[in-house]
């Protein structure tokens, strides 16, 4: 059976709300939380972006049984891969072995405030993996030394670490990013639905780990007032892939890039209404592809509630027959 996830949008919802919204999702049945770990919003309309390891671990202290993770966390440049290791670890603590650690390489959205510059794809998937072999050296427990092409590591030691290592997800967009998580990470991540990653990943090594994806949708009882959010606050999903997406630099430039994007054009994968069939149909595509877990994104924080009503009636319980 595929695991059931609500995503806690960091980028459209305060900080207090993802503490009291993570407590809701635990108590009408989801399988697990997940939650975005930005500088900025996608677009100015979504309106926030508090630091998730903050909020994360008040969600540790209102929770008791629902599995938390991080996606995705980049480890590159915003945060140097030592000082993730310690966070995922407190963070694994906190929770009594609760929580994944979801790594992935970044964008400029959220990495360029730092003042280093975007470095190319290829330096960064190079980056990408040495700092996933530090954070895994890390949570061994040891004194860590490291000299490498892109960072330093002096005796850095770890002293509160879960009973258990932190399991590592890696998001993957393809087969080099397949091949590292399948070599180092204990689960899969990827937004959408692309079997031949999955099949890469299970190949390279990765049979029988976790796969982990998302599904926006945007629920409403009137279709059009959902259609209309959903382009509103999600048009910057449609504009051109994540080779795209990973470089633009600011909210105003994914809607700028966004302008010609139309409300049908963000329907066509963000299930708008309250049509049950509809969300389920879109869960199976990722479950049909190999996914284990799904991560459901409700499209604006102002319908969580309603949203929360729905699911734990109607959408959560058809859900369970994939």
């Amino acid at each position: 059976m595929v695991q059931i996830g609500y995503t806690l949008m960091s980028e459209q919802t305060p900080a207090r709300e993802l503490v009291d919204y993570a407590a809701a999702a635990e108590r009408i049945g989801f399988d697990y939380a997940v939650i975005s770990d930005h500088y900025f919003p996608w677009v100015e309309e979504m309106g926030h972006s508090p630091y998730c390891w903050s909020v994360l671990g008040a969600v540790a202290q209102a929770t008791e049984r629902i599995p938390l993770m991080t996606y995705v966390t980049c480890p590159i440049m915003r945060y140097h891969p030592a000082v993730v290791a310690q966070k995922a670890a407190t963070m694994g603590v906190l929770s009594e072995g609760r929580f994944t650690l979801g790594l992935g390489a970044g964008e400029n959205l959220n990495e360029h405030v730092i003042g280093e510059g975007w470095p190319p794809v290829d330096t960064r998937h190079r980056m990408f993996a040495e700092a996933v072999r530090i954070i895994k050296e890390l949570f061994g427990g040891g004194y860590v030394t490291y000299q490498g092409e892109y960072f330093d590591v002096d005796s850095a030691k770890l002293y509160d670490l879960p009973d258990r290592p932190v399991p590592i997800g890696i998001a993957a967009s393809g087969g080099q990013s397949a091949d590292l998580a399948a070599e180092l990470a204990d689960a899969l991540v990827i937004n959408d639905p692309m079997p031949q990653v999955v099949e890469h990943f299970r190949a390279a090594g990765g049979q029988g780990k976790p796969v982990y994806g998302q599904l926006a949708l945007s629920y409403d009882t009137d279709a059009e007032a959902a259609k209309q959010r959903a382009h509103k606050l999600w048009r910057w999903s449609a504009v051109g892939g994540w080779k795209v997406m990973a470089e633009l630099p600011g909210p105003v430039n994914f809607a700028a890039a966004a302008t010609t994007v139309r409300p049908d054009d963000v329907a066509q994968s963000v299930p708008c209404g309250d049509d049950v069939d509809a969300v389920v149909q879109s869960v199976k595509k990722f479950a049909d592809a190999g996914y284990t877990h799904v991560a459901l994104v409700q499209v604006g924080h102002d319908q969580q509630e309603p949203f929360f009503d729905w699911a734990e009636k109607e959408l959560l319980p058809a859900l369970r027959s994939l």
